[in-house]
């Protein structure tokens, strides 16, 4: 995926994460906000850690000789 993309994604998903931590703290879940935020920067962390899976076409899923 390129840096682009996934900047973009990380800042989405920044602010969704910031906006879902806020309302879990208006609505009063003080563990359930904290375990939100844990989510949204972990998606992140993963997202720039693990590479995208490169898959090469060959013939019935085997590799050709």
């Amino acid at each position: 995926m390129p840096v682009k993309i996934k900047l973009g994604l990380s800042l989405v998903t920044v602010l969704v994460t910031a906006i879902a931590f806020y309302y879990q703290h208006i609505l009063g879940h003080d563990r359930i906000q904290y375990v939100v935020a844990f989510l949204g920067f972990f998606m992140i962390f993963a997202m720039w850690l693990f590479p995208e899976v490169k898959r090469e076409e060959s013939a019935g899923g085997v590799g050709a000789p």
